[in-house]
């Protein structure tokens, strides 16, 4: 139990439903679904929609997602991957030719085909109740009313805005300045492509003039994009990955996201003694960091598109996790991997809701860095990803950008899984930090036994694949210090690492839900 003389939150809990999420007009939405008879998909879908007008920095109809969840009365976690693929005119070599080593991160080559839109199309009629009108009329009504701006949000909007060009600047800020606390952000065109999605589905997006207003924005800038890319843009079902560790089941999403890593880098946790060392030491930190260090490396290696990505099964086995863990000295930082040529990003959003029946949904959607491309379409202000820019374009390399191929992502949605059954519908933003952040969040539930809010409120450290030692100040000056002399670069950053919500569903039925304070959302029940 949590000190009540110290400021901090407590966990929410519930019998018959909640949502955890980073806004609090998003999680009332998927509460009101729930209220009104819809299940878990429904609610995650309308409130997730939702998060593209209250969070328009994070995310938006332009991006992609991933999502794992369960059916009524069945264990079997599913998978959706609903991220998109490069033109069938991109070009790798093109690009080198040109000049670039990476992909060019605010350019239309960076732009991936959109996919958020089928994915929520196709899981609303596959495991919805209420129909595509119903989950995205709370979005529509934000989107034209307009919805004022929260702290987080204003905070990001500064160094974000930077990005936004042409039309960006037009539709996400005024005359170019960037929207404060309190202000209203309003958008009348996406409310009237989500008025024609609900109407026609998911060709209202990809078809007729919604898709040509993109492609016309992206054709400007010189991109390769054609109409029949849009309208071939489909998400697919496919199967989680998984790794135990000590009483836990973590699964992820498989490649092309990253979500492999955290398994990995659990995997190489599990020979150290963990529970045997302080939540804050620097003793702990250290070898987080370090297994950090080699799982990372491994993520740059081997995760790719499906169809590019060869040698999971190594990644995964813990005889490889064995002989990584044997290079870590637990007084010594070693260097840290080569980080990857291709950008990374720093955040999105995340929601996980529950329902009365116990379905369970972890839902991730993105558009990648802080106002994606920072490209927007003219008429309907749709703001378009640059997940592109997760391509290398190292020639051979399984992630090279290629036509029609998804790139690596960096968001991962996440469930853990006790005695057989889904406990902890869970995910943790922050760009590369998203495994790091699971591993830690697992293990400070199963090694310390932490409840689900004082999971997500720890102080949180991250060996940054890009340079350094990030640790937040919530911990101490003599863990800085410590960590410094094990020859880590410690380095305090700007913005907290990342984000998380998070569900526990405890065996007697009821509901805990954690809401990060980093973050402006909360965890409501009904």
């Amino acid at each position: 139990m949590r000190d009540f003389h110290l400021p901090g939150r407590s966990g929410s809990y519930a019998a018959n439903g909640m949502c955890a999420t980073s806004h609090p007009l998003a999680a009332r939405t998927a509460i009101d679904m729930l209220e009104r008879g819809g299940n878990a998909m429904d609610a995650a879908i309308a409130g997730a929609v939702l998060l593209g007008i209250c969070e328009p920095q994070m995310t938006g109809i332009g991006g992609d997602c991933f999502a794992l969840f369960t059916t009524p009365g069945d264990p079997t976690i599913r998978a959706l991957n609903g991220s998109g693929r490069a033109p069938a005119a991109a070009s790798a070599e093109a690009l080198r030719a040109a000049g670039h080593a990476t992909v060019p991160l605010h350019s239309a080559h960076a732009v991936t085909i959109p996919c958020a839109i089928d994915a929520f199309c196709r899981l609303s009629a596959d495991h919805g109740r209420l129909g595509l009108d119903a989950v995205l009329a709370p979005a529509i009504r934000y989107a034209e009313e307009g919805v004022p701006v929260a702290p987080r949000v204003a905070f990001d909007w500064p160094i974000a805005g930077k990005a936004l060009q042409g039309h960006g600047i037009t539709h996400f800020s005024r005359a170019g300045a960037p929207l404060k606390t309190g202000d209203i952000f309003r958008a009348p065109g996406q409310a009237e492509v989500l008025r024609r999605i609900a109407k026609h589905g998911r060709a209202a997006f990809y078809e007729g003039e919604v898709a040509e207003d993109m492609l016309a924005a992206l054709r400007v800038l010189g991109g390769t994009h054609e109409a029949a890319d849009f309208a071939a843009a489909e998400s697919d079902y496919t199967d989680p990955v998984s790794g135990d560790y000590k009483t836990a089941t973590l699964v992820e999403h498989p490649p092309n996201g990253q979500g492999a890593t955290a398994i990995l880098l659990l995997n190489i946790l599990s020979h150290f003694d963990i529970k045997a060392m302080a939540p804050g030491s620097a003793a702990r930190i250290h070898i987080e960091a370090e297994a950090t260090k080699l799982a990372y490396d491994a993520r740059n290696r081997f995760i790719a598109d499906p169809d590019h990505t060869s040698r999971l099964d190594h990644m995964l086995s813990m005889e490889t996790a064995a002989r990584l863990a044997a290079l870590i000295d637990p007084r010594r930082a070693m260097p840290a991997a080569a980080p990857l040529a291709e950008a990374v990003h720093r955040d999105t959003v995340y929601i996980t809701v529950v329902d009365r029946d116990r379905m369970a949904v972890s839902f991730i959607y993105s558009i990648f860095h802080g106002f994606g491309s920072g490209i927007a379409s003219e008429k309907f202000g749709i703001l378009l990803q640059n997940r592109g820019a997760g391509f290398t374009l190292a020639a051979g390399h399984p992630n090279e950008l290629a036509p029609g191929k998804r790139p690596m992502h960096t968001i991962i949605p996440g469930m853990l899984a006790e005695g057989g059954r889904v406990t902890l519908p869970f995910g943790v933003m922050g760009g590369a930090y998203q495994p790091a952040g699971h591993a830690r969040l697992v293990s400070n539930i199963v090694d310390f036994g932490m409840d689900v809010q004082a999971a997500i409120d720890a102080p949180r450290a991250f060996a940054d694949p890009a340079g350094g030692l990030k640790l937040e100040r919530g911990h101490a000056p003599d863990v800085a210090q410590a960590l410094a002399d094990m020859g880590h670069e410690v380095i305090i950053p700007e913005v907290p690492l990342g984000g998380a919500q998070a569900i526990r569903i405890h065996d007697s039925g009821v509901l805990e839900g954690g809401s990060d304070a980093r973050k402006d959302g909360c965890a409501l029940g009904y």
